[in-house]
């Protein structure tokens, strides 16, 4: 299949929650898209007949962020395909939660493998594609407790602040061509993971958010959105906070 395409669009762990919002988002904003997923090939097909609706191009790329040959294959096929990556957004991410004194290794080890080095992975094969361009834009997802720390959360809070170190590197870096990145922090979004949450941490939580509501996942594709677009030109390594003002 050889496309010709003005905007593609890469999201990591695209078949559901946040991801899957990110993908229909770039979609209406005219971007053909590259899904990726690991396992959840149920919610694949739906989500592109979705894509497809609104006119655009779209392909599906299984494969485990957190392998860097996986991670190669899925720009590569992306590049096959499309020809280029106007935006890669990293998405994918897993949590393994419990307190340090009962975390088991393989708990904290695979979270930074899917969430930390999985994004490493992905840029660091995507980039020499968009410094050919001397375009592109680059949105890694991290979280507020990547800022904040919580408890329970060793392992996913420091991935989560990983990627905001590497979000700020990788923007010095590439910013001499046309790249930009950046990171959104999202806080308590309504998601199939913060659902499974009892009621009592809901209710807590809800009391630290100003605004006095949860997020959804299209209040954070509305910002991913808008660093994609050509208004986010001259915003690079950056943390957008999308929490409804818990971390001030």
């Amino acid at each position: 299949m050889d496309i010709a395409s003005k905007n593609v669009a890469i999201i990591t762990g695209a078949a559901k929650g946040i991801g899957r919002a990110i993908a229909l988002r770039l979609a209406e904003d005219g971007f053909d898209i590259a899904i990726n997923y690991r396992s959840s090939s149920a919610n694949v097909k739906e989500l592109m007949d979705e894509i497809e609706n609104k006119g655009c191009k779209v392909i599906a790329v299984q494969g485990d962020v957190s392998i860097f040959e996986e991670a190669k294959n899925i720009i590569k096929r992306a590049v096959e395909v499309f020809k280029r990556v106007d935006v890669l957004v990293n998405n994918a991410g897993i949590t393994r939660d419990g307190l340090l004194l009962r975390m088991k290794e393989n708990d904290f080890d695979k979270v930074i493998e899917v969430n930390l080095k999985g994004t490493f992975n992905c840029i660091r094969h995507v980039s020499p594609v968009m410094l050919k361009q001397r375009s592109g834009k680059i949105i890694n997802i991290s979280s507020v407790v990547g800022i904040t720390g919580n408890a329970g959360q060793v392992n996913y809070s420091a991935a989560k602040a990983g990627i905001i170190g590497i979000t700020k590197s990788t923007a010095r870096e590439l910013a001499s061509r046309g790249i930009n990145v950046n990171a959104v922090a999202p806080g308590f979004i309504k998601t199939d993971m913060t659902n499974s949450l009892s009621e009592k941490i809901r209710e807590n939580t809800l009391r630290t958010i100003p605004l006095k509501r949860f997020g959804t996942v299209y209040d954070v594709a509305n910002v991913v959105s808008f660093l994609a677009s050509s208004d986010s030109d001259y915003i690079t390594g950056q943390v957008i906070n999308i929490d409804g003002g818990m971390v001030m």
